[in-house]
């Protein structure tokens, strides 16, 4: 019963303080079989809340971005606020873009467990919307990102021009959507101008924590060769499925939550503080032009980052240039 209490609280700071739900709004659940008793949680504590809750339980999806159903996509745009407590992303979904052009705010919870609920929302917003800002404030400037790491990353991306966008998992204003929790700086870098060499050693999306590094060799911004043990033919297997649009480079992002940790859900795992990620696939939902019903991110550990030819982090630690 503690731990249920725990839960409860927990749940209860995600939806008032990162949400902004209110008593007036139409609050619904939209989960999967897998994630059923995290989405019974949020809806029995939304109902304390609000005056309207709903609960959908739909069959899981089998990728990250692949589409709910038509009932459900057309459901989320006549509500005023939707959590996402999913086997797969719906982040990256028409359904979601279109829910979110109504007006609607959108948390998406793909692969979220017990541990990362009372983790992460246990963090203060205010720290973290610190940190996602003083990474946006700095990013904005720039048009060149590489990555390097002792493992063997060494990987550029242009991003001049790019929209930033900084993921704080505050979502209380109207249309606004991410993560929760958050705590993230991304953005799309340009089709077909990034190059090199990406060591993924901490989790990739549909994989989980990497026993094996995943070497993956990338041209014009297409993925040229995956090399490693099992998990690297697991990636293919999954990229294959979806089609060549699912090699592109989709994403850049920096992880800003201090809370965050490492644990094989890359929904909490991208937003650890002193890591990277790099995504594959869709990216029309952050400015770019792949739309593809795949969405995958690879995490980097303890990477060097370069802004155009300053050095901002340094194998996992930012540096005084991040701050100017």
């Amino acid at each position: 019963m503690a731990q249920t209490s725990k839960l409860e609280k927990s749940v209860q700071i995600a939806l008032e303080n990162f949400m902004g739900l209110s008593n007036e709004e139409i609050f619904l659940v939209l989960t999967d079989e897998y994630l059923s008793e995290i989405g019974r949680v949020f809806f029995e504590v939304g109902k304390k809340i609000t005056n309207e809750a709903l609960y959908v339980e739909m069959k899981a999806r089998e990728i990250n971005g692949q589409e709910p159903p038509e009932q459900i996509a057309d459901l989320m745009k006549n509500v005023d606020v939707v959590v996402c407590p999913t086997y797969r992303s719906l982040t990256h979904t028409d359904a979601r873009r279109e829910a979110s052009s109504r007006g609607v705010r959108i948390g998406t919870m793909p692969g979220i467990t017990l541990e990362t609920i009372e983790r992460c929302f246990g963090a203060n917003p205010d720290k973290i919307v610190e940190l996602t800002d003083m990474v946006y404030e700095r990013m904005k400037r720039v048009s060149y990102v590489r990555v390097t790491t002792k493992a063997g990353t060494d990987f550029i991306m242009n991003i001049k021009g790019r929209r930033i966008i900084p993921s704080t998992g505050v979502l209380r204003k109207i249309g606004e959507s991410g993560n929760l929790p958050s705590g993230e700086v991304y953005t799309a870098p340009w089709e077909k101008k990034s190059n090199g060499v990406i060591i993924f050693d901490g989790s990739f999306a549909g994989i989980g924590l990497l026993k094996n590094p995943i070497k993956v060799e990338v041209k014009n911004g297409y993925i040229q060769k995956i090399e490693g043990g099992k998990e690297a033919s697991q990636l293919e297997e999954i990229l294959n499925k979806a089609g060549k649009d699912a090699n592109a480079v989709a994403e850049f992002g920096v992880g800003t939550n201090y809370k965050a940790k490492l644990c094989g859900q890359i929904l909490e795992d991208e937003k650890v503080l002193g890591t990277i990620h790099i995504a594959f696939g869709n990216n029309v939902s952050m400015g770019g032009k792949i739309n593809v019903k795949s969405h995958l991110d690879g995490l980097v550990k303890k990477p060097t980052v370069y802004f155009d030819d300053v050095m901002v982090m340094k194998e996992g630690k930012f540096t005084k240039e991040m701050e100017v």
